[in-house]
């Protein structure tokens, strides 16, 4: 495993890029972020408000019903398609063919959910970014892993990591256990941390923003909304990763100074990205 590269500013410099002037939202890519259940809509709700603060052109949520009017009131930009289940996902069928999909936050692990999630799953072909329970399932079934497109980007908290490729010792096997699992399933994986650091073809990138104030419910949906929305834009899978992890640290960067980090939420983190674009400016 090579010496960990440090996601600096100058690093995004090279990857960030402004929406030219003539842009329109039918060319800043489409979103669709897949979750939520009963009790747990808000973490889509997140994900997907992530995703259009995060420049995407337009951004759509599959959602059991019981979330629709919640998330049509919290966020009435996104678009809303539904389960024929009302309160947990048993059928992952939609009408529009998104740039990329965001699967996971919110969703839980019913056995009904879980065998929606192989059967849309066996069906992909593109990267995607996975999270929380879509991971949580991935880690039960761990045949299902070929089914997962490379280079699609994984996004686990520690638990969820190790779930998914084993328990460690140290950080430094945790990582090398993470790299031999990107490499084996050529994924790309965002270990969640104080650093964040991701995995990808032997070679460790570690970001340098964020602090404590992200220890927060709901910190990881945002990220994962961040992060689709970016690869819808069509930055490539790393590069998605990267630039989303760093932006999501330099919300709490900002901040906090103006708040404090007790006080901050993943809905801070949503309501800074505005500030944390301009910095890259």
């Amino acid at each position: 495993m090579k010496t960990p590269q440090f996601i600096t500013r100058e690093i995004i410099a090279q990857i960030y890029k402004k929406p030219a002037a003539t842009a329109h939202k039918g060319i800043l890519g489409h979103a669709l972020i897949i979750g939520g259940s009963y009790g747990k809509i808000g973490a889509v709700c997140l994900s997907a408000k992530a995703a259009l603060k995060s420049g995407c052109g337009l951004v759509t949520a599959f959602i059991p019903q019981c979330g629709y009017n919640i998330l049509q009131t919290y966020v009435p930009e996104v678009m809303v398609q539904t389960d024929v289940h009302d309160k947990i996902i048993t059928d992952i069928q939609y009408n529009l063919a998104p740039s990329t999909i965001g699967i996971g936050p919110g969703m839980g692990q019913e056995p009904e959910t879980q065998k929606a999630f192989y059967h849309w799953l066996s069906q992909q072909n593109k990267p995607l970014v996975i999270d929380a329970d879509a991971l949580n399932i991935l880690s039960q079934n761990r045949d299902w892993l070929h089914f997962v497109p490379a280079q699609s980007i994984m996004t686990p908290h520690p638990k969820e990591l190790e779930r998914i490729i084993g328990s460690w010792k140290t950080h430094e096997e945790m990582l090398q256990k993470a790299a031999q699992f990107s490499e084996q399933h050529q994924v790309i994986v965002v270990v969640k941390g104080a650093p964040t650091n991701i995995v990808f073809d032997n070679q460790i990138y570690r970001n340098t923003t964020g602090n404590v104030a992200l220890a927060t419910a709901g910190s990881g949906d945002v990220l994962t909304g961040i992060i689709t929305s970016f690869l819808a834009q069509n930055y490539s899978p790393l590069e998605a990763a990267i630039l989303g992890v760093y932006l999501h640290g330099k919300t709490a960067d900002i901040a906090t100074p103006e708040i404090g980090s007790q006080a901050f939420t993943a809905s801070e983190i949503i309501a800074y990205l505005g500030k944390a674009f301009m910095s890259l400016d």
